[in-house]
Order: structure tokens, then sequence, then C-alpha cells
């Protein structure tokens, strides 16, 4: 990596700094605490120095509430096996009704057949506490497991939530999930509510889901009740499934008083949720997490890197199965309207992101780098097209954001917004590394590590890389929302393997990472998708942020090959905007692109255009699969088509991989 300052594309008012969480949190540390820090790095290393006293700060600061108090804030370091808040009563769900307030919507919903509309907290206060007695009186317990199968829609939010309010632990998948995908992640959990629809909308076409939810109700022996929603044809019944009633018998029952809501006292790490690993080459992960530590995690980033206040409005497009519908409906504990939106992010074009940005006043735009690419190539100018004036931050996660798409969102969305780009994932339901109102926005790069998160970038030998040198992305120090363990996973023999496989002790994200002389950091890919050139260790990311660049490709995807004789082979697979054909001369400019930007290894062997580049439900490459595939391994060992947003695309890999030698 070059160790070359890149352009400042943003900082903070002197308005935004003094009104700044993160500025209003230093000086209650100076006057509270008598902790005096003169910059965010200061702040940040003594956070990771003493995690305790730092994490017990924040319990202060946001006054959490706790029907018990706790013994002891961290008991030993070692990871995993860290406890937190031991002896510590309380719930999630408590903390966002109690910032409930009758001047703003609780949430705003819009879906492709729907135009904008509002659902009050009286709302949605009354509609949570109706299905948690529903839920009670089935003999749902604290521990339990309710599941859903939904679209992103307020039915979930309002379920979610009455999960949480009586200890049962959620756990969702969204209706473009197929059964087997579905059942491979329920199955595990043995849920005894299922929450599902009858079918959804997407780019204009109704899927109807009928026969796929029956399906995944033989293959749950463990329900009980399920909670059907006719969402697709409001006509529709659930004869045939199993104990099933509909959602307006629940939960348009009202209580007898808005009161009626009440949340169970609980341990710091019962658990809340289970989030999966993608599934796509084996049973995914089912990874659960803690109501006290995703509390703690998110109370600190929403407010302190997120800076979102009361009365804002929050939107990140997503699905109920990426944990980035959990971070939106987390947002909630801020006072903020959560801005929630199920269809297509191209249909009727992709304006229609913008178009509801304007509609539904946003503050904080939360989406993925795809998405934002998408709109620079396609010339997307949305500060022409629409009114933007209330928006002041937009969010990037899923993959590494590009310089160019910092350049785009520049020029052609606000000038003077707050980019913040962030990476986290399914393992912590937060980010590791994000936003920050207090420091600048430099073109390409991430501003800051999180508070709390001992991150460094190690070398295979364990050893911290210099600044501006490229590692693997390691955690040192536990974190209250790491995991509190893996479902059917006794021994803790999975959870290990996950993470402290390669350096004992310490968390291995599994991403490469720079992190710059200015502390700012940037994220060049998966590590375990490397391409290993000659010796020479290569981020897929960087392949991707030059190709980029090319208007004509639409988009790409590379893998490495190694031969039996220690030679490699690197295909690069593109798609390209219609009318576009791969000829020398796009073949030329890609290869020129390559190799000025970065250096000839970058440059790949043979480059072939492909109807789709595959990807995950959540939206990452699947360059470890296509490599399987191009192995000539077992197909049922490669990838999972259920766990894929575009099934089809790996049609073409297929037919590749029996045509070709190498």
């Amino acid at each position: 990596m070059t160790n070359q300052q890149p352009a400042l594309l943003w900082q903070a008012d002197e308005n935004t700094r003094q009104h700044a969480h993160l500025q209003k949190y230093l000086s209650w540390l100076a006057n509270r605490r008598q902790r005096h820090f003169d910059s965010y790095a200061a702040l940040w290393r003594w956070s990771v120095a003493e995690p305790d006293a730092f994490w017990e700060t924040v319990w202060d600061y946001f006054s959490v509430i706790s029907h018990a108090p706790y013994r002891q804030v961290l008991s030993g370091l070692q990871m995993p096996g860290a406890r937190w808040f031991e002896g510590a009563q309380l719930n999630y769900a408590e903390h966002i009704f109690r910032m409930a307030n009758a001047g703003n919507p609780a949430i705003l919903f819009q879906n492709e057949r729907q135009a904008l509309h509002e659902i009050s907290w009286e709302s949605l206060r009354r509609q949570t506490a109706t299905l948690a007695r529903f839920l009670r009186n089935a003999g749902i317990k604290p521990g339990d497991r309710i599941a859903a199968y939904l679209p992103n829609t307020p039915h979930a939010i309002v379920a979610a939530l009455a999960a949480m309010s009586i200890g049962a632990v959620w756990s969702s998948c969204s209706p473009d999930f197929g059964a087997n995908s579905v059942a491979d992640r329920f199955v595990q959990i043995e849920p005894k509510v299922l929450v599902t629809v009858d079918g959804y909308t997407y780019g204009g076409k109704p899927f109807d889901k009928q026969k796929t939810v029956a399906e995944i109700c033989q293959l749950l022996p463990s329900l009980q009740t399920v909670i059907f929603i006719p969402y697709l044809n409001e006509n529709a019944r659930p004869d045939n499934l199993p104990n099933a009633v509909r959602w307006d018998d629940v939960v348009n029952t009202r209580a007898e008083a808005t009161d009626d809501l009440r949340f169970e006292p609980l341990p710091f790490d019962h658990p809340i949720w289970i989030l999966y690993s993608s599934g796509t080459t084996g049973i995914p992960k089912a990874i659960t997490h803690g109501h006290g530590g995703n509390l703690l995690e998110h109370l600190k980033y929403l407010h302190f890197h997120n800076d979102v206040h009361p009365g804002e409005r929050f939107f990140w497009f997503s699905t109920t199965g990426w944990m980035m519908w959990n971070f939106t409906l987390a947002a909630m504990l801020t006072g903020a309207t959560i801005v929630l939106y199920d269809g297509s992010p191209g249909y009727p074009d992709l304006n229609v992101l913008w178009d509801l940005a304007q509609n539904a006043r946003i503050t904080h735009f939360g989406t993925s780098a795809p998405f934002l690419v998408s709109c620079m190539k396609n010339g997307l100018a949305p500060k022409n097209d629409f009114d933007l004036s209330p928006l002041r931050g937009i969010g990037s996660t899923g993959s590494p954001l590009p310089p160019e798409a910092f350049d785009w969102v520049y020029e052609h969305v606000k000038p003077d917004i707050w980019l913040s780009s962030m990476a986290g994932g399914t393992d912590v339901c937060t980010a590791w590394v994000g936003g920050n109102p207090l420091l600048p926005v430099f073109e390409g790069e991430i501003q800051c590590r999180c508070l709390g998160c001992a991150m460094e970038s190690w070398d295979e030998d364990g050893k911290p890389v210099p600044a501006g040198s490229v590692g693997e992305m390691v955690v040192t120090k536990p974190m209250p929302s790491m995991p509190v363990f893996f479902w059917n996973d006794p021994d803790g023999a999975r959870y290990r393997s996950s993470y402290f496989e390669e350096y004992p002790g310490v968390w291995r994200q599994g991403d490469w990472l720079c992190i710059t002389p200015r502390d700012s950091l940037i994220i060049l890919g998966r590590s375990d998708a490397t391409l290993n050139r000659q010796g020479v260790r290569i981020g897929t990311a960087e392949i991707y942020r030059a190709l980029d660049k090319i208007p004509a490709i639409q988009d790409s995807l590379i893998i490495n090959l190694e031969r039996p004789d220690g030679s490699d082979w690197m295909p690069l697979f593109v798609t390209l905007v219609p009318g576009v054909a791969l000829d020398d001369a796009l073949i030329a400019e890609v290869r020129k692109t390559l190799r000025s930007d970065y250096s000839p290894r970058h440059v790949p062997d043979a480059i072939f255009a492909v109807p789709e580049i595959p990807y995950t439900i959540s939206g990452k490459k699947m360059e470890t699969p296509v490599k399987k595939i191009l192995q000539r391994r077992p197909l049922d060992k490669a990838y999972n088509r259920d766990s894929m947003k575009n099934p089809t695309s790996m049609d073409f890999f297929i037919a590749f991989a029996e045509k070709q030698t190498w």
C-alpha cells in the first residue's frame, strides 16, 4: 500500500462537532470520570487498554436499565470465554421502548406496491404487547426459539420485539431463501413458532411462497404454532399449515392498556437472536448473540460512530436474512424513526431508493458498496433529481467501497455529506471499523477503529505489520457483542475453529487490512479468497477497486487456481454494461489499468464475459465457491444454491469448468 495521503473529502463543521454524541461523551468522561483525552486516537487507545473501565462508562453513560446489579464488568480477557456484567438482569426491548416519543413515528414503511406510510410508537407498542401476550399464552418461555420467514416489513419488527420482550430467541430468514436453505438454519435451533408470509413482490414480480412455507413446516417437527401473514394476497389462508393463526387475529386484538407490554428481566448473556453464516459451502453456523452484549455495542456504535439522534430518520437497505436488518432495528435505541423498504433497489430503476430518501426525509441512508457503484456506473446524479436536504450521512458496507464511488457520492449526491464506510459482520452484529463524526473522511478509506475494538493487522507470525502495510485483520481483546456461543456446539469446537485457530486466543476475522499512518483503514477483501501470485498475496478488493474505474465493466470476480506443477492461472470474469462487447480494446484497457494502478502480478491471465457474478443472499461475492467449481470439486461440496441471491449464475461456471483445461 502507498503512504501517500489521499484526497480529503469531508470534515465536520463546528455545529456537527459540538452536537455529536461522541463529543458529549468526551465531555462526560472529563466531568464525571476525570478522564481527559485530547484526540480520538487517545480515547480509542484507552478503550482497548482498559476494556472493563471503558464498557462500564458505556453502561453508566447510557443509564442501562438493570433489574439486578452486576458483580463485575469483565471476568478474564481470554477469548473465547470472557464473561461480561455477570449478575445483571436486563432486556434489550425495554431500552427501545423507553425512547418512544409521540412527536415522531416509530417506523416508516414502503414496498413496491404500497406508498410510504407510518406506524406510531403507540401502535408499535400495542402490537408488540398483544403479540407478546399471545406468545406467553401459547406457552412460549424464555429461551424458546421463534423463527421468521419474512420480508423487511413492520411485521418483522413487531415480532422480533415481542420475542425479545418475553425472553424468546429470535431468528429470521428472508423469503427469497429456498426451503432447504431455511431448514439448514432453523432445524438446528428447533423453533416452536414460525412467523411467515404467503409470498412477496420483487422487481415488480409476485413470488407465491405458500408451497415453500408448507415444505418448511414439514421440515420443522418442533413447530407448535404458525403465525400467517397474507402479505402477497390479502385473501390467502393458512389452511394447509399446522396450528396456524392469522396475524390480524393475533395482533389486532387491542390490549387493555398500552402498558400491557412487560419486559422479562434476563441475564446479560441470555440469547437475543441467532444469525447465520452464509452457508454457501456447508451447514450455516448458528451464531448466537446476547441481550446485554448487543445492547451495549449498539448503544455505542449508533450514538458514537453513527451519531444518530432522536427524531432522525434511519434507513439501511436490507433483508431479514442479513445482520444489517438487526442493526436497523437497533437504531430505535437512539429514539430515531427507522425506515423500511421491501423490494428491489433497482425497480423500476436505480432511483427508487433516492426517491425514498426524499419522501421519507431520511437523515442516515445506509446501503451496500455495490449499490453505490451501480449508481455511479449508470450515471445517476441524485442531487439534481431529488431534495436530499435532510440527508446528513451515507453508510456503506457489504464490501470495500472504491475511491471512485467516494468521489461520485460527493460530486453527484451531496457535497457536504458524511460518507461512512464500515465493516463488521454477522459474527458481532455490528461494525469493527466505521464512522466517526469528529474525524475527516479520506477518499477510499474507513475513518477509524471503533471504540472498544482492539483491532490490529498481523503477519503470519502473529506480529503487527508496519503502518501502511497489509496483514490479517485480528482482534486481540474480547468485546461484549462477540457471540455467546454457536447453537448446537456444546463443546465450543466450531466456535473456536471459526475464529481462533490461526492465532490461539486472538480473533481472526478473515479480511486483509491496512491501517494507514493516519490511523484510518483500508480493507482489501477476504483473506480466504487471497490471490497468491508467485508468492505475493493480493487482496481481491484491489482488483475490484481498479476495475470500478472502467465504465464498461458492471461487475467482476477474480480467482487464482494453483496448478500441480506449482504454477498458477488467474482468470477474471466480468459482466458488461448492455451493448458493450469484450473486445481487444477493452481487454487492453483492463490490463493497462491493473498494471498501472498496482503491478504486473495483478493482471489476469485471461478475461471472460459472464451473464452474472454469483452472490450470497447477503450480498457477498462467491469467490471461493467459484474456485472450488473450477477445481472440479463435487458441486454439493462447492456451494449451496439455496444460499444464493442468483443461483442460476453458477450455471456458467459449471459449464465453463467442464470445457476448460488448465
